[in-house]
């Protein structure tokens, strides 16, 4: 671990005690972990701690007792863990996923239920969390059918890229990168989910490709990352009608361009909902964006450069560190986040992990 020199032993010893597990799916053969210091913002060893091969994204509870994973094949795998000292992780149970190349995993904002897409099965699967944690009965499966084929590679079929929950827990988002749509379902009285009577999705522009989406600390608006078009779709969310609507659409690259292949990744909007950050793979960096709290709308504020591949990166819940995962730099880079202007700035030497693609605070 790097420590910074003549660091009071008091300070030090605090430091220690609010070091936080810090879990890396990846595209290696095990799970990763490392400890994460919110004060200096550095990292401990890094460390397999469960074995499974191609465990690409991740979510934990609310409460930190349990980890869910999912795996990448042909069908895929959910996985669950529970999370005892030290972060050391558990098997409980595995579940297919019903379709090939699962792609995003997310746990209900109650940690009800989680749920999963399906890239190459263009599906999305949801299962019911037991009180121990594990695994439970399937509570929903959509097929997606829909292909825009605007983009001749890349829209021949659907292909599921997201899986987000709004606030309150009532409608599951799914942004589907081959059918240009983010499909839209509702949770009901029993867990079980439907197509959203009202809106059963909202569509995109043509070959825009929406992979993630993340929705702002206010609930009032949604950021939709497109993987195709270099974009980020800014969407109004009416919660009392469960309506979606598109404000805006803006680039992710710099205003001169950029003459290279590139493609977009992750989204995240800071805790505090001033400032969204969006993931260009191929530019190799990260664009930043100050959010206006009443319309949603972006504007941008730069770029800074990471490792190769930044698959995913992630927010401390503090708002303080931003980490991002370089899946082919084999590297994971910490910034520390300027709280007036949001703007990032390297934190000591990247720390190497094995094909890193998710980054789970």
């Amino acid at each position: 671990m790097r420590f910074i020199r003549f660091i009071p032993a008091l300070l030090l010893s605090a430091m220690t005690a609010a070091a936080h597990t810090l879990y890396f799916g990846n595209y290696a053969d095990a799970i990763r972990a490392t400890e994460f210091d919110p004060v200096s913002g550095e990292l401990g060893p890094d460390r397999a701690v469960a074995p499974l091969a191609r465990a690409s994204f991740l979510d934990r509870s609310a409460d930190g007792r349990f980890l869910y994973a999912v795996a990448e094949g042909k069908p895929g795998v959910l996985a669950a863990f529970s999370i005892g000292t030290g972060g050391t992780l558990t098997p409980l149970n595995t579940r297919s996923s019903e379709g090939n190349g699962p792609c995003d995993i997310a746990l209900s904002p109650e940690g009800r239920l989680v749920a999963v897409a399906n890239y190459g099965g263009g599906s999305v699967i949801v299962h019911r969390v037991a009180a121990d944690g594990s695994l439970d009965q399937k509570m929903a499966f959509f097929q997606h059918t829909h292909a825009s084929g605007a983009h001749p590679d890349r829209q021949k079929t659907a292909h599921a890229h997201g899986v987000t929950w709004s606030p309150e827990g009532r409608l599951l988002l799914v942004p589907d990168l081959g059918g240009d749509r983010v499909y839209v379902y509702a949770r009901k009285a029993d867990d079980s989910l439907v197509p959203n009577p009202g809106q059963p999705w909202l569509t995109l522009a043509p070959a825009a490709g929406p992979r993630h989406a993340q929705f702002s600390p206010d609930g009032r608006h949604i950021y939709v990352i497109n993987e195709l078009d270099n974009t980020v779709a800014v969407v109004a969310y009416d919660p009392a009608g469960a309506a979606l609507s598109l404000v805006e659409t803006v680039s992710t690259l710099p205003a001169a361009g950029f003459a290279g292949f590139t493609k977009t990744a992750e989204i995240a909007v800071r805790a505090d909902g001033r400032f969204v950050y969006a993931s260009n793979r191929g530019h190799d960096s990260l664009a930043l964006f100050a959010r206006d709290p009443a319309s949603g709308r972006l504007t941008p504020g730069g770029h800074v450069a990471v490792p190769a591949n930044p698959r995913h990166f992630a927010i401390s819940p503090d708002g303080r560190w931003l980490l991002s995962a370089g899946q082919d730099a084999d590297a994971v880079r910490v910034y520390a986040v300027d709280a007036e202007s949001g703007a990032l700035a390297p934190v000591g030497p990247d720390f190497a992990t094995p094909k890193p693609v998710c980054i789970n605070f």
